[in-house]
C-alpha cells in the first residue's frame, strides 16, 4: 500500500529548498554571473508586476521582493506537493528520492527557461549554469528534506 502525501513535510521541504534556491541564485548571480544580488528576485517579481521592475536598477525594492517571495514560495509548495506525492506513492528510498529530486529540478529548469519564456521572455537571458545548478540543488534539497521528514512519520504510523 502506498503512503499518503505528508502535507506538513511537503510544506516544510518547500520552504527549506526554496530558501536554498533563492540564496544560491542571488549569491551566484552576484558572484559569478556579473549581475546584481537583486536581479533574480526582480525577474520573479516581474511575473506579476510586469517587466518594468526588471533591472536596471537592480537594487532592493521591498514591494518587488515581497511579490517575488510570494510567487517563489507558492510555486515551491506546488512543486513539493508533486515531488512529495511521487516519493510517498512510490515509497522511494533516500537515494531514489535524491535522484527523483535531481531529475525534477532539471524538469523545472527546462519548464521555467524554455516553456514559460513564451509568457515571461526575460527568463531566456538566464539560461546558464547558475540557473541549472540552482534548480538541481532545489530538487535535491526538496527530495532529501521531504524524504527525511515524511519517512519518520511513515515509520511512526506503521508501528
Amino acid at each position: 500500500m502506498a503512503a499518503k502525501l505528508d502535507w506538513r513535510a511537503a510544506i516544510l521541504a518547500a520552504l527549506i529548498a526554496g530558501v536554498v534556491f533563492m540564496m544560491l541564485e542571488m549569491v551566484l548571480v552576484a558572484t559569478f554571473g556579473g549581475g546584481s544580488l537583486w536581479g533574480p528576485p526582480r525577474m520573479i517579481g516581474a511575473m506579476l508586476l510586469g517587466k518594468d521592475v526588471l533591472p536596471p536598477p537592480a537594487t532592493f525594492d521591498l514591494g518587488v521582493m515581497m511579490t517575488a517571495m510570494m510567487i517563489h514560495f507558492v510555486t515551491a509548495v506546488v512543486y513539493a506537493v508533486i515531488l512529495g506525492w511521487v516519493i510517498s506513492h512510490r515509497r522511494l528510498t533516500l537515494g531514489a528520492s535524491l535522484v527523483a529530486g535531481l531529475v525534477f529540478g532539471l524538469l523545472i529548469y527546462f519548464a521555467n527557461f524554455y516553456l514559460f519564456t513564451e509568457i515571461w521572455p526575460w527568463f531566456a537571458m538566464a539560461r546558464n549554469w547558475i540557473s541549472v545548478f540552482s534548480h538541481v540543488m532545489f530538487g535535491l534539497v526538496l527530495g532529501w528534506t521531504y524524504h527525511a521528514m515524511a519517512s519518520k512519520r511513515w515509520s511512526v504510523r506503521e508501528h
